[in-house]
């Protein structure tokens, strides 16, 4: 077998990111073949990743963007297990070209951004090489879009949490978009409105609260009242558009939207946190 040489290593580690000994070593199973060696190398990179299946990639890059005009935003995520891999430079770019690639292609879909190519590969590829460079697990967790006349994005300091709020109006102070961004990223609201609640959870929270007065005695009648009661806190708290607003809790977002202009409302909004 002919000797190596060190040129060709770096050569190899540069293209590929992966560490010196790895590069020499698949360089020496394909005699020298470059394709072959970076064959091998995304080859271990899919291995890595079948015997880390079982770890928690709990760390990672949360990145929202628009587009030009700004009527289009996406949120992805790419974890990973450690804080360390998570500030590596590498891992930033991969994440930051991984939500580059969704906002090219119009997509909130998980499954349809693995598949998008990147440099001829797609996507997964990428993730699945990257995985044999560090030893870690990944996970392309999340992808969310949302399409409106005005759409803003909001990423908290870190990188662990990110925001798209869709608007219905364009030409607005653009601190009100800010503001009201914020405000999801902060309080976590599950919906923009009250109609727009899941009625699995609607009645779930109602149940509680059921439950809550029964276990409190209150008298049969007043049940299903005390249940609405806990719903209409449920609102106040988790629909966007009926939250205090946190910069001053004496009005609703919904106020606080009308005072900007008579007409402006929230269509949607994406939210994604690694940690809540």
């Amino acid at each position: 077998m002919a000797e190596i040489a060190l040129a060709e290593i770096a050569k190899l580690r540069k293209m590929t990111g992966a560490g010196m000994m790895d590069c020499k070593k698949a360089l020496e199973e394909s005699n020298g073949d470059f394709d072959q060696a970076i064959d091998t190398i995304r080859k271990k990179g899919q291995l890595v990743a079948s015997k880390r299946a079982d770890r928690e990639a709990t760390e990672g890059i949360v990145i929202a963007s628009v587009n030009a005009d700004a009527t289009f935003g996406v949120v992805t995520s790419l974890n990973c297990e450690t804080d360390f891999v998570a500030k590596n430079q590498d891992f930033f770019n991969l994440s930051d070209n991984i939500n580059k690639a969704a906002l090219n292609n119009k997509t909130g879909d998980v499954e349809a951004l693995k598949a998008i190519k990147l440099d001829a590969r797609t996507v997964i590829e990428h993730v699945t090489e990257k995985i044999g460079v560090t030893g870690e697990k990944m996970d392309l967790s999340f992808c969310g879009s949302v399409q409106a006349e005005k759409v803003v994005a909001y990423i908290h300091p870190g990188n662990g949490l990110a925001v798209i709020v869709g608007f219905n109006k364009k030409g607005i102070n653009e601190q009100v978009y800010k503001d009201v961004a914020m405000q999801v990223a902060a309080m976590k609201p599950v919906a923009v409105d009250k109609d727009d609640v899941d009625t699995k959870d609607l009645e779930k929270e109602k149940e509680i609260g059921r439950e809550k007065a029964r276990a409190e005695g209150k008298p049969e009648n007043m049940i299903e009242k005390i249940a609405e009661g806990m719903l209409n806190k449920f609102y106040k708290e988790n629909t966007l558009l009926n939250q205090d607003f946190v910069k001053d809790n004496k009005k609703t977002i919904r106020q606080y939207l009308q005072e900007a202009d008579k007409g402006l409302t929230v269509v949607a909004f994406k939210r994604y946190a690694l940690k809540d």
